[in-house]
């Protein structure tokens, strides 16, 4: 039986991350890794509204990256429920309450891991242990939010060679 391919949430800052000097090279190695069926990418409905407004070349990039239907989510009543337990709880203000419905989608829908480019409000310690805090408090499952640098490395590199 062949192995599962595991599914990560992008956020919108992955997209953008494909343009953006400073993280241009992790972000285009995380979506050559995904064609080569070692991820399966999905976003939400939240991605692609905000991703409305962004340059043509990122709407394009979009596009071609999300462009099944399948892999753009629906935000349920269970995740807007779940993205407003994190603002009541602090985890982020309402201001940024599209950041945790990305966060709130990948954990009803399941998918572990979150990707994202958003130091501030997402990929950072203190963030992924409130929103993780709040999940377990709700009955929900736990979700690293991590950059495309901590998933691009391949597991069958020779840890050796840098020793």
């Amino acid at each position: 039986m062949p192995a599962r391919i595991r599914s990560l949430y992008c956020d919108t800052s992955v997209i953008g991350g494909y343009f953006d000097d400073e993280w241009m090279d992790a972000t285009r190695e995380l979506l050559r890794q995904a064609e080569a069926a070692r991820f399966r990418l999905v976003t939400s409905v939240v991605t692609a509204r905000e991703i409305i407004n962004a340059p043509p070349d990122v709407r394009g990039k979009f596009a071609d990256a999300f462009g099944e239907e399948e892999r753009i989510l629906d935000l349920s009543e269970e995740a807007e429920a779940l993205a407003q337990a994190y603002v009541a709880a602090g985890v982020v203000t309402p201001k940024y309450v599209d950041d945790a419905r990305h966060v709130a989608i990948a954990t009803v829908e399941g998918i572990g891991i979150v990707v994202s480019w958003n130091f501030r409000h997402l990929a950072n310690l203190r963030r992924e242990a409130g929103f993780n805090g709040v999940n377990l408090l709700r009955g929900w499952g736990t979700v690293r939010i991590v950059s495309p640098l901590e998933l691009i490395h391949d597991d069958n590199e020779d840890e050796t060679e840098d020793l």
